[in-house]
């Protein structure tokens, strides 16, 4: 990048580690720091800095971290002050130490080595690029040996062997700058035995590629237990052994080695092998532990048919469906972290988990029709909806984001007519968990006829009680609503599904922000000790299962990264990666630039329109500026970041163009050239499915939308026609209340919503002290009447007390 381009950036564009560098040079100088800049640009007045405005700086003292170098930045940044301007100001300053934190570095390392797990007899090749003001040289290491004749880039070892497997390094030195590079582990595997037939590892394209499964084994008590498994791949992949189903504490390496077995080391066992973009699993293995004092005599024979009998699942499927953009109601922040904390737990249990966000009415039916196909018998399927909704007569309707207002149930799925159509693919257990509210919509007076089998196996776990709200935790950055704030620290416990919640239930019930306001309600007709842990064993439905993880495989495929290379001589990494099932992540790196080009930049544009995506949050420099929050610390460095959401609505498949931006320092006017690339990538991800097509003739639309009578209900409560309330903080429009008004806030970070409403406002207008007047059916008397029960989201920071006079009321 070219000096002018360099001083041209605004200061509020900075890299946040030269921020950083730069507040704390500024804090600690006493007559050449903050306070002295300030007075130096306010007599320019393009960015006149105001008393208040330092006195504001001053401050930030008081707070912990606090720093009034950063408050000053910030304005400045804000008044349109660019790096050159503030190179102008530090140099008239003197503060030199200050001056430097701007200038580039006399050694940059630009590309980072990269841990890689490859085949023995293949070639080994590690890179290292860096730049600096005079020629760099290179040093490689292993540990901290040098390796031989290792002076260049890349490190190039052909072919690997056994004995190369470790951890490298490479020192690069520019005059008197040194610099090191990251470490990278090399793994080395030797599989001349584990050839799958038909398969080749003949290179290495950045995927993963299972090598080597484990094998079955028969051993005695007191003997050692040692499992191997392996896998290639760049990055080096991640380990996680499972025995039964349920992941093994520290057991995180290649090798699985358990010595000194005992009785309860026997069971099935498999390994998760994984990467940031990627997931599989190896074969299950069988390992049988004999005692080795009563093998073959009546005490074995005992001792087995005293084990209790273990139960199986055909296959695991969960449907994990977000709504928190909704178009005519309040937004939510909660649904996305729990759907992306739930599916990497039950994906941890060997579901096949589908995670959507934000799904229209005839999306969200698709969505289910498409779960439904994935189920038969003894499948174990699971429901876990977080988003608005409500409960007539013990029947749960989950809200679409385009439903209107008001909403009826015509415009929303009920989770019972869901229930009655797995009960129809006689699945081994069906688990619903809800979260949301379950207050009554008094706009909605159909009473639903849900005719269901008597079955016993069947949980729900509602995130509150009947006619009450749930709760989101309020934070300004991103966290779990309270249900999947306790549910996640269970979900893996190896118990009975029904006992797992119990403890959640117990866990809530000692949070103080909600005690008394939210409560986990359990309903179950469970007879077996079933559990989400159980292993799968498909039985005489093999086939059928693997026909279904086709499909379901089918709606989780990732488009393969693939370099791109440009007439100029420029090549790029155009990488992808899945946030949800729904969402991608699109990255471009440059890999190579000519020595020429002192600015080279790749981005992604000319999107379908399907997707609609702002232009703003495309092509960012960090994961976080472009919405990618969950995913950030799984994608690789140096990068531009474009996140696509709503995949479910594209119609064709995704073609994009990629753009190379460059300028050579030979060239006057440093104005960029541009080259382009036309890409295709098919339709990624859950837009294989088509969920925008028109809903089909069949299950969800016709079930959800039958006739009803509330004695066929499994329970009923209609709750008092009065009970409609407001929610506090939402981007909805409350022109229609009076100005007296107020929201109540839950500051310990609870607040309404995950699917959930805040506290009834009508129930505590007399401790509360809420200037209003209501008609005799609970409803406002201002102007126009709110529609529908209002559950919303925003940040609490009112007042501590506001929340501890609330605690003592009731739950709604």
């Amino acid at each position: 990048m070219s000096d002018s381009l360099e001083r041209s950036t605004k200061i509020n564009l900075l890299k946040e580690p030269i921020v950083k560098k730069l507040c704390e040079v500024l804090d600690k100088s006493s007559n050449k720091g903050w306070r002295k800049l300030g007075e130096i640009v306010s007599s320019d007045r393009r960015f006149k800095v105001s008393s208040d405005d330092m006195e504001m700086c001053s401050l930030r003292v008081l707070e912990v971290e606090g720093s009034p170098s950063l408050t000053l930045l910030r304005l400045m940044g804000e008044r349109g002050c660019t790096t050159g301007h503030l190179m102008d100001y530090l140099q008239t300053l003197g503060n030199l130490d200050a001056l430097q934190c701007l200038k580039p570095p006399a050694l940059q390392i630009l590309i980072q080595p990269q841990s890689v797990a490859l085949i023995c007899g293949h070639n080994l090749r590690l890179s290292c690029h860096a730049v600096g003001k005079s020629p760099v040289q290179y040093q490689w290491f292993k540990s901290r040996e040098e390796v031989p004749n290792s002076f260049s880039p890349e490190l190039l070892i052909s072919p690997v062997q056994l004995k190369d497997a470790g951890f490298y390094i490479c020192r690069v030195n520019c005059g008197d700058a040194c610099e090191f590079s990251q470490w990278a582990q090399v793994d080395v595997l030797n599989v001349t035995m584990s050839y799958a037939p038909g398969q080749s590892y003949q290179s290495i394209d950045g995927r993963l590629k299972l090598a080597i499964h484990p094998q079955s084994q028969r051993l005695h008590v007191g003997e050692t237990l040692q499992l191997e498994c392996g896998a290639v791949g760049r990055p080096i992949p991640r380990y996680q052994w499972h025995r039964n189903g349920v992941p093994i504490p520290n057991a995180t390496k290649r090798k699985l080695m358990i010595p000194q077995l005992m009785q309860d080391h026997h069971g099935r066992y498999r390994c998760e092998i994984s990467s940031s973009t990627e997931r599989m699993w190896t074969n299950e293995v069988d390992v049988v532990i004999d005692d080795i004092y009563a093998i073959g005599g009546d005490s074995c024979e005992l001792f087995l048919n005293s084990l209790p009998e273990q139960l199986y699942a055909t296959d695991k499927v969960a449907l994990l469906i977000g709504n928190l953009s909704y178009q005519n109601h309040p937004q939510l922040k909660a649904p996305m972290v729990d759907v992306y904390d739930l599916t990497n737990l039950l994906r941890q249990l060997n579901f096949k988990v589908v995670s959507l966000l934000d799904l229209t009415e005839s999306e969200m039916r698709n969505a289910v029709d498409e779960f439904l196909l994935l189920l038969h018998k003894g499948v174990y399927g699971l429901l876990y909806y977080a988003g608005h909704g409500y409960e007539n007569y013990g029947n749960s309707f989950m809200v679409p984001v385009d439903a209107p207002n008001p909403y009826h149930s015509a415009n929303c799925l009920c989770v019972q007519s869901i229930l009655k159509l797995m009960q129809e693919k006689e699945t081994g257990l069906n688990v619903f968990l809800l979260d949301m509210c379950r207050k009554r919509n008094v706009h909605d007076e159909s009473t639903p006829n849900i005719v269901l089998r008597v079955t016993a196996n069947i949980v729900f776990g509602y995130a509150t009680c009947q006619d009450a709200e749930a709760f989101e935790l309020s934070s300004t950055g991103f966290t779990n609503g309270v249900f999947v704030k306790f549910l996640k620290k269970r979900l893996l416990d190896d118990e009975k599904i029904t006992v797992v919640l119990d403890r959640v239930a117990e866990d809530m019930g000692q949070f103080d922000a909600t005690k008394g306001k939210q409560a986990l309600e359990i309903r179950s007709s469970l007879s077996e000790r079933r559990a989400l842990t159980d292993p799968i064993l498909p039985g005489d439905s093999a086939d059928l299962v693997h026909a279904h993880s086709r499909q379901w495989a089918k709606a989780h495929e990732l488009p393969e990264s693939m370099s791109l290379n440009f007439d100029c001589g420029a090549q790029i990494k155009l990488g992808f990666a899945a946030e949800f099932s729904n969402v991608l992540v699109i990255y471009t790196h440059i890999v190579k630039k000519p020595e020429d080009m002192s600015f080279c930049q790749a981005h992604v544009t000319d999107f379908s329109l399907d997707l609609d995506v702002d232009p703003k949050e495309m092509n960012r420099e960090t994961p976080e500026e472009t919405g990618i929050y969950l995913l950030s610390s799984s994608l690789p460095q140096h990068c531009l970041y474009t996140r696509l959401s709503s995949l479910q609505k594209l119609r064709e498949e995704l073609v994009f163009t990629v753009c190379l931006q460059g300028t050579f320092a030979a060239m006057d006017d440093d104005h960029p050239i541009f080259w382009t690339k036309s890409v295709n990538i098919g339709k990624p991800l859950i837009a294989r499915l088509d969920l925008h097509r028109a809903v089909r003739r069949n299950s969800c639309l016709q079930t959800c939308m039958m006739p009803h009578s509330p004695s066929q209900s499994p329970c009923h409560s209609p709750g008092p026609e009065h009970q409609h309330h407001l929610h506090h903080g939402s981007h909805q429009d409350y022109s229609r209340l009076s100005p007296q008004h107020r929201y109540l806030h839950i500051s310990e970070h609870a607040q309404g919503a995950a699917g959930g409403c805040g506290f009834s406002c009508y129930d505590q207008l007399s401790q509360c002290d809420f200037d209003r007047t209501y008609e005799s059916d609970g409803l406002l008397s201002s102007p126009g009447k709110l529609s529908i029960p209002i559950e919303a989201t925003e940040d609490i920071n009112e007042l501590q007390a506001v929340f501890i006079s609330s605690l003592h009321l009731q739950p709604q």
